[in-house]
């Protein structure tokens, strides 16, 4: 059987007629170039799902649950995944946690009440431009847009429920480039494996055996293996979601918010802040108040220090993750009292 020159085996260079160990035969004076093995790209594209359960068994595979619901599904190389706060509305923290987490919001309101009022402030208050915006047949259509008048929900786009899924497929993966930035949402212990690590990569590109450094501890650790959707992986970039078995810290020394940057992440434990108060939020902030900061991931109990500019002492550190937060009151009817950019 004549040979023929193969492309994607390893290079095959002896001018000897024999099979290598790769199982390549080659001709005596011809030297074989290989072409890269063909690589599959997988695209992410995450969502903040604000609908009930029956909407979020329809759109992906239920995955990770604590306070918050990982809900994915992988077609045509996409892996879409829905995170669904199933800890509110008993608690105001798992809302903007998953708010936190999405490119895009979908929001599917069932009852037009005060606890639908506080996702819309949260998705404002992030600043979640682009989403899908639905309702059962108990709420008003008309009402509903007076509600989100004025708010990023006024320009999401509106679809009856059962058109949910469908929507859903036609956003386009949205991340960033950039270093190493990785915001973690779960961490756990797994016999043989050690410290496993799940989160978004927010920004740049994770790869095996990177060596990165865990904000706000400063401890470093070393990425053994990358997992997407339960696949192994080599390398995942912004907005992938991942599974890491990382070297250098335990299960306890990882929080939800936490950020594994292949960079210098600032960490604080004052917020002077641009701050504007919700309208809906009765009273005003005060020198001494306590609140709840919403910072990425993170949330922090905190002191305002000042109300003029606002600036807040948190009870410990955080990292920097992001540019704007919320704050909180939970004990009060809408939770929700303002946000504001850091300077």
């Amino acid at each position: 059987m004549r040979p023929r020159r193969i492309t994607h085996q390893p290079q095959c260079v002896t001018p000897e007629p024999t099979a290598s160990a790769a199982g390549c035969a080659y001709m005596p004076g011809i030297v074989y170039r290989t072409l890269p093995l063909p690589v599959t790209i997988v695209q992410s594209v995450n969502f903040s799902l604000l609908a009930g359960e029956d909407t979020a068994e329809i759109l992906g595979k239920k995955g990770t649950r604590t306070d918050i619901a990982l809900y994915d599904r992988k077609e045509a190389g996409i892996i879409r995944t829905w995170v669904r706060p199933v800890g509110f509305p008993d608690k105001i923290q798992p809302l903007l946690q998953a708010v936190n987490l999405g490119e895009y919001a979908i929001v599917s309101v069932d009852t037009l009440d005060r606890f639908a009022g506080e996702q819309i402030l949260a998705l404002d208050s992030v600043g979640i431009t682009e989403g899908i915006l639905s309702h059962s047949a108990m709420v008003d259509h008309d009402s509903l847009m007076r509600a989100v008048k004025g708010t990023v929900l006024e320009g999401y786009r509106y679809v009856e429920p059962q058109d949910i899924r469908r929507a859903a497929s036609e956003f386009a993966q949205s991340g960033n480039s950039g270093d190493t930035g990785i915001v973690v949402d779960h961490s756990f212990d797994v016999k043989g494996a050690g410290t496993i690590i799940l989160g978004k990569v927010v920004s740049g590109t994770v790869s095996k055996y990177d060596e990165l450094t865990l904000y706000p501890s400063g401890i470093k650790v070393m990425v053994k293996s990358i997992q997407m959707h339960d696949d192994p992986v080599d390398a995942a970039s912004s907005p992938a979601r991942v599974g890491l078995a990382i070297k250098g810290a335990k299960p306890e020394d990882v929080g939800r918010g936490d950020m594994l940057c292949g960079y210098k992440c600032p960490v604080t434990s004052v917020l002077n802040l641009d701050f504007e108060k919700t309208p809906y939020y009765s009273g005003e902030p005060a020198p001494g108040q306590m609140c709840l900061v919403s910072l990425g991931l993170q949330v922090v109990a905190g002191k305002f220090t000042s109300t003029d500019p606002v600036s807040i002492r948190l009870d410990r550190q955080v990292a920097r993750s992001a540019q704007r937060c919320t704050v909180l009151k939970p004990e009060s009817r809408i939770r929700i009292m303002g946000s504001g950019t850091i300077r």
